[in-house]
C-alpha cells in the first residue's frame, strides 16, 4: 500500500507510493472524479527548476504527480549512477512547501525493470524504447546509451501515471525533442509542456549536478551560458548566418576561461565537450541558419569532473 503513513518517507502530508499497484488505485480515484493530472518526472535532488515545473503543472491541472527515480538505464558503466545525489527527505520537504504536489511516485527498480537491469547495454534484457533519428547526435554522441534509457523510463512512467499533461525543463533540450517525438509516434494521449530553463541570478542553469561544484568551480561555471549567449547575440544582430562565424565568440569565451584556470594554477581543468547549432525538428547540425529557422544553440563543458549542459532557443518559444 501507500507509504503515506510511514514516517520514514515523509509525514503523511503528501502520499508517497513505492508500489505501482497502490499508486494505480489512487490514480483510479482521480479518474472517477474527472480530475486532470499533471506529471513531473524527476531523478530527485530537486532544485528551484523542478519546483517551478511542479507549480506550473498545478496551475494547469487538478492534481500533480512527481516521480523520483534514478534510472539505471540512462547511465553507462563508467558514469555516476552510485554518486548521483539522492536526497528524499529534503525533496519531500520542498514538495510539501510548494503546496502543489498531490502524490509522489517512488518506484522500485525491481518493478520498473521486471527483467532486471544492468548498466552494460550488451547484456540488457527486456523491452526498450528507442527514438531513431533524434537520439544519436548532440548529447547522444558522448552518451550513445542515454536516450534509449530516457525514452524507456518515460514510457513506463507515462503508463503508470497516465497523465493528461507532462512537464519538462528546456535545459534538457534534446530530451524534450525526443520525448515529444515519442509521444507523437506512440500515439500517447498526453500534452507535453517544455518550460524555460530555471537559472541562478548569474545565469547558470539550475542542475542537480551543480552541488558537485566547489566555490572556485562555481565562480567560472557560467562560462557555457555566456558562450552560447554570445553566439545567440551574433544571430540577433544579423551579422552572419554561417555556423562557423556564429560559434566563433562562444569558442573564444571557453578558450579564455580554460586558459585563465590553467594560468591561475587552479586544482581542476575546464574542458569543452561540444558546441552545437541544430534544427529544432531534425536535430541536424546547421551550416547556414535560415532567416526564420527554429534552432537550438547548445553545448556541454566539464568543470573539473562535473559535466554542465545548457542551451538557448533561436526563433522558437518552446521546444
Amino acid at each position: 500500500m501507500s507509504h503515506s503513513a510511514n514516517t520514514a518517507l515523509g509525514d503523511g502530508q503528501i502520499p508517497v507510493f513505492d508500489s505501482i499497484a497502490a499508486f494505480r488505485e489512487w490514480r483510479e480515484e482521480l479518474r472517477r472524479q474527472g480530475k486532470t493530472v499533471g506529471f513531473v518526472p524527476t531523478m530527485g535532488a530537486l532544485h528551484a527548476g523542478h519546483l517551478g515545473l511542479v507549480k506550473n503543472a498545478r496551475k494547469e491541472c487538478d492534481a500533480v504527480v512527481v516521480s523520483i527515480f534514478v534510472n539505471p538505464a540512462q547511465f553507462a558503466p563508467h558514469e555516476d549512477l552510485d554518486q548521483y545525489p539522492r536526497s528524499f527527505d529534503s525533496d519531500y520537504a520542498s514538495l510539501v512547501e510548494s503546496k502543489s504536489c498531490a502524490a509522489i511516485l517512488l518506484p522500485k527498480v525491481s518493478e520498473m525493470y521486471p527483467a532486471g537491469i544492468t548498466l552494460d547495454r550488451a547484456q540488457q534484457q527486456g523491452t526498450f524504447v528507442e527514438v531513431q533519428g533524434l537520439s544519436h547526435q548532440m548529447e547522444g554522441i558522448p552518451r550513445p546509451h542515454f536516450f534509449r534509457g530516457v525514452a524507456t523510463v518515460v514510457t513506463k512512467l507515462f503508463n503508470i501515471v497516465q497523465p493528461d499533461r507532462a512537464f519538462f525543463g528546456q535545459k534538457d533540450a534534446q530530451q524534450c525533442v525526443v520525448v515529444r517525438a515519442m509521444i507523437r509516434d506512440l500515439l500517447l494521449p498526453i500534452r507535453m509542456r517544455a518550460l524555460p530553463t530555471a537559472r541562478e541570478q548569474d545565469g547558470l542553469a539550475m542542475s542537480s549536478r551543480n552541488r558537485y561544484l566547489t566555490p572556485e568551480m562555481r565562480n567560472i561555471a557560467t562560462l557555457l551560458y555566456r558562450a552560447i549567449s554570445a553566439a545567440k547575440e551574433v544571430i540577433q544582430t544579423g551579422a552572419t548566418n554561417e555556423r562557423e562565424e556564429i560559434l566563433k565568440p562562444a569558442y573564444a569565451i571557453i578558450e579564455e576561461v580554460t586558459k585563465q584556470v590553467k594560468d591561475q594554477g587552479l586544482p581542476f581543468e575546464v574542458r569543452l565537450d561540444y558546441l552545437s547549432l541544430v534544427d529544432v525538428a531534425t536535430l541536424g547540425e546547421i551550416e547556414v541558419l535560415g532567416k526564420e529557422q527554429a534552432a537550438i544553440l547548445s553545448g556541454a563543458v566539464y568543470v573539473g569532473t562535473t559535466r554542465l549542459i545548457d542551451n538557448v532557443l533561436i526563433n522558437a518559444e518552446e521546444l
